[in-house]
């Protein structure tokens, strides 16, 4: 697999890094892959592994999900002595840091046997996206192998997450979280890699179950970088328009009243570019939906794969 690399945003100079833009040229169909049949039925396959079996209810007002345990991280144990080295190298520039670690993900992932990365583009930004919220971190302090995940606020209320782990979490006492709690109040914890999922409407973790439980332990939250398809095409561009010619009748008005001599005109002109540029910024970091690919056999394949990886497991989807 061959990557190119951009930083975010593109032929922007003098600008805060916010993320890499990342042009794949393989495989067509990666290791880890959603795979999906009619009935809102769904499985992310991992090499020849089910990790994870999900339904969407009628109502799509959620989705039920069943975990088997057999997810393995595509990247390779972080060392500590790396966590201090790359936050050494920038201790006062957390942009720089994530710029490090973001490098460093990538390159792990255009060589794993075992990730997400197919043919076609993607970009990689550190923290949340903005709908995300900022309680739902506690749902995780519940996370059931079998469970529910609720939609725009749907119910129960503590099914809604932005966030799913692929594996059980540890013990927080576990030796291993121990060292991250202990890296997590020094400042150096690395972040955890989250992988996006229009399918769940939430994000899955692809690397550091142990570090995202570590900075909850501590009472914290962990810092993450999160990986999602791009948007190709024209689409952004054509959102962008009408969001430019509102700036522009703005700033026409504006300048009419600077002109007149309104001694605060000058700095709401520069509150209004602000705030186009954060508007355009979201709306080209918008993340693109999930690619998929048929699941051979159907819908007859994934009940008989539920039947053997999650028996019992008897979602109502009818609702």
């Amino acid at each position: 697999m061959s990557m190119q690399r951009t930083n975010l945003p593109r032929s922007a100079a003098g600008v805060p890094w916010e993320g890499l833009a990342l042009s794949v040229d393989g495989p067509v169909r990666p290791p880890l892959r959603f795979e999906v049949a009619d009935g809102r039925r769904m499985v992310l396959l991992q090499g020849g592994q089910v990790v994870l079996l999900a339904r969407q209810r009628v109502t799509h007002f959620g989705v039920h999900y069943a975990r088997t345990g057999r997810y393995a991280s595509p990247l390779p144990p972080l060392r500590a002595g790396l966590a201090r080295a790359y936050r050494e190298a920038c201790p006062d520039d957390d942009g720089a840091w994530f710029a490090r670690w973001a490098r460093h993900f990538t390159e792990a992932l255009r060589g794993s046997p075992n990730g997400p990365l197919h043919e076609g583009g993607w970009q990689l930004r550190p923290g949340m996206s903005s709908y995300a919220v900022d309680a739902f971190w506690d749902s995780l302090r519940h996370d059931p192998e079998r469970g529910h995940i609720a939609w725009f606020s749907g119910s129960p209320p503590e099914d809604s997450r932005d966030v799913l782990p692929l594996r059980p979490l540890s013990d927080p006492d576990a030796a291993r979280v121990k060292a991250y709690r202990r890296q997590y109040r020094e400042g150096v914890l690395p972040p955890v890699l989250l992988w996006g999922n229009s399918a769940l409407d939430a994000c899955v973790v692809l690397d550091g179950h142990d570090r995202l439980l570590a900075a909850l332990a501590e009472g914290g939250r962990p810092p993450v970088l999160r990986l999602n398809r791009e948007y190709q095409g024209e689409t952004p561009g054509a959102y962008a328009q009408p969001l430019i010619r509102e700036y522009e009748e703005r700033i026409a008005h504006l300048q009419r009243q600077r002109s007149a001599g309104d001694p605060l005109a000058s700095s709401r002109i520069a509150n209004e570019s602000r705030r186009l540029a954060d508007e355009l910024r979201k709306l080209f970091s918008v993340a693109h939906l999930t690619r998929s690919w048929p699941l051979p056999g159907g819908a007859a394949t994934w009940d008989a794969l539920a039947a053997e990886h999650a028996p019992g497991w008897h979602p109502d989807t009818e609702n």
